[in-house]
């Protein structure tokens, strides 16, 4: 990945509904270029997908929690990853190392609709215990930056 690619990302990312020709332009290259070089950057998994940022607030989920969950067994199965996966508060799942097995990212509407979702964390198997921290302010959220990441 050379430093176009990298201003054609970070472009990208502040409004990917930019046609080829102002990226292009934005960029030194002609609109067919950097339609090819987006191409290839989603070819090659540099972009995973494209979608819109909706505010969480807006849909009244205003709840925000990281969940940490404790078990008795490997949680890294696929049976694991569809148990909760189908449970809809969560929004990211992640396998740790630490103090946990896994760590959640829960929206909900309310602390009651929060507590509907923890009860049913806990009945995934494995699952012995949860630490949910709830969020109070989000300060920031920053993807990562292309222009200044190695590699």
């Amino acid at each position: 990945m050379d430093d176009v690619d990298r201003r054609l990302l970070a472009l990208l990312q502040e409004d990917a509904t930019q046609s080829y020709a102002v990226l292009g332009a934005a960029v030194g290259l002609s609109g067919g270029a950097a339609h090819d070089r987006v191409r290839k950057l989603r070819e090659r998994g540099v972009i995973r997908r494209t979608t819109i940022d909706v505010d969480p607030d807006a849909l009244g989920l205003g709840v925000l929690a990281h969940v940490l969950i404790d078990s008795d067994a490997w949680m890294g199965e696929p049976v694991t990853r569809s148990a909760l996966f189908a449970l809809p508060w969560i929004e990211e799942a992640y396998i740790v190392a630490g103090a946990a097995s896994v760590l959640v990212k829960v929206r909900a509407s309310s602390t009651e609709e929060l507590q509907t979702a923890l009860r049913r964390i806990h009945e995934v198997d494995g699952v012995t215990s949860t630490q949910a921290i709830v969020v109070l302010q989000t300060f920031f959220e920053r993807p990562p930056d292309p222009l200044t990441a190695d590699g």
